[in-house]
């Protein structure tokens, strides 16, 4: 691990100079990596004012930036921090980032697999946001769970296991951080090539060998249509192959929650029975792609076939779900989690069914809905400083296609209160179509790239 900030050479760049590149921005010119990296160490040093950066975020989301551009800001913003070393490490290390969804639970299963297919995981995870959950208050909803151990615990946890997952710290790509909060305050988030400097940054600065990507479309998903999220997963993999770290992208569908469950401790419990052996076949399907990919980039597989083989051997074999206890374990949650779940997963005070009004097939969900059922009833936030309740959210949800009848459970309500629990089914019942003629299921992953 490099304990120095790799490029923080900390220019002293006159107020004009910052204006000079500020305005070749704005007429759309292309930046040279030296004025990218000029520009990032005046965001990490603070010269750069917040009036500057906010006009660099707005001229980069009016004006776009070159693929060689992007690769320059991913990696000043990299070296504006540390970045982790692995030379005495005996395998290849890869981890895999997500644009975030409802019953998104992978991270947590696909670490671990990996874990126990040779491969080692550093992950660096969020939290959520809106209607969309986060890996880390997931895992944080796990009694004892260390989440922020220090870069040194970590490095040794993922040496000693193969996997660990932690948040964010202020070590790693800390211009990011000012940049995003810029971002947020100049409604400049979707600005493309500032979500691919932002992603692949902090993934540049775990010291990767490979990386895999879930870039998730439909209505649940921040690109909703397949041609943002091509457009994101194309300039991703070009920028990541760019730099020199080997990367695959697959689409995936979040027009529906990806499991049967959202909302933190259920997620979590969902996780276990998953790894106890019964996966839910849409989680499974993007869980072995995803898996499969991440292999073949890292040379544990050489071909398709190969790579699901591992993955699925890895799983059958109970050997992820020992990865994924020794993880729990390492970082401070209950020994023995996978064998007495209730025992340490807080349940919610209030549990209803959502009952069909009317017999048919599921047809369709207002999958953003869904996560904003979730947040409501208090298992997500509406703005960073939120608190959580992780016992809340929803189990049991049904998929589109599948037959229901009058009466039949849609899904079960986790609430907190009686009130939270009628609320929450009334905007629930309003986000799943049931319609009078038979579909077919949708799609789990559309397409790779890279």
């Amino acid at each position: 691990m490099n304990p120095e900030p790799g490029a923080c050479r900390c220019y002293h760049v006159a107020m004009s100079d910052f204006s000079r590149i500020l305005n070749a921005k704005r007429l759309g010119g292309s930046l040279t990596a030296e004025e990218i990296l000029q520009l990032v160490e005046g965001v990490t040093s603070g010269v750069l004012t917040d009036a500057q950066l906010g006009a660099f975020t707005m001229a980069v989301c009016y004006q776009g930036m070159t693929s060689e551009e992007q690769v320059a800001l991913t990696l000043a913003m990299r070296d504006s921090g540390t970045t982790l070393q692995w030379d005495d490490i005996d395998g290849p290390l890869v981890d895999k980032h997500s644009t975030g969804g409802i019953g998104d639970m992978v991270s947590l299963i696909l670490g671990p697999m990996l874990a126990a297919c040779g491969a080692y995981i550093p992950m660096i995870s969020g939290r959520g946001l809106g209607h969309t959950g986060g890996t880390l208050d997931k895992l944080e909803s796990i009694p004892g769970f260390d989440a922020f151990p220090g870069l040194e615990q970590f490095s040794s946890l993922v040496r000693d296991n193969g996997v660990s997952i932690i948040g964010q710290t202020d070590q790693l790509a800390p211009a990011d951080r000012r940049i995003y909060a810029t971002r947020d305050e100049t409604s400049t988030v979707p600005a493309v090539p500032l979500i691919v400097s932002s992603i692949l940054s902090k993934k540049f600065a775990e010291g990767l060998d490979g990386l895999v990507l879930d870039v998730k479309t439909g209505n649940g998903a921040f690109m909703r249509e397949m041609s943002e999220a091509r457009e994101l997963a194309g300039q991703l993999v070009t920028v990541s192959e760019q730099a020199g770290l080997p990367c695959s992208a697959l689409i995936t569908d979040m027009s529906q929650p990806l499991a049967w469950s959202a909302g933190n401790i259920l997620e979590v419990k969902e996780v276990i029975e998953f790894l106890n052996g019964n996966p839910n076949p849409r989680l499974l399907e993007v869980v072995l792609a995803l898996g499969a990919a991440a292999l073949q980039r890292v040379g544990l597989a050489g071909h398709q076939d190969e790579a699901m083989g591992a993955c699925t051997a890895a799983l059958d074999s109970g050997k992820a779900a020992d990865h994924f206890a020794r993880m729990v374990a390492s970082q401070g949650g209950p020994v023995g989690l996978l064998e007495r779940a209730d025992e340490h997963l807080a349940a919610a005070p209030v549990v209803e069914p959502l009952l069909a009004s009317r017999s048919g097939w599921v047809s369709r969900f207002d999958t953003r809905g869904v996560g904003l059922v979730v947040m409501y009833l208090g298992g997500g936030r509406q703005h960073v400083s939120d608190k959580i309740d992780p016992r809340v959210g929803l189990s049991g949800l049904c998929s589109v296609g599948d037959r229901v009848e009058q009466g039949q459970p849609l899904a079960y309500i986790h609430a907190a209160s009686k009130d939270d629990c009628q609320a929450a089914a009334t905007s629930l019942a309003q986000a799943i179509t049931i319609g009078p003629d038979a579909v077919s299921p949708l799609p789990c992953v559309y397409e790779q790239i890279g």
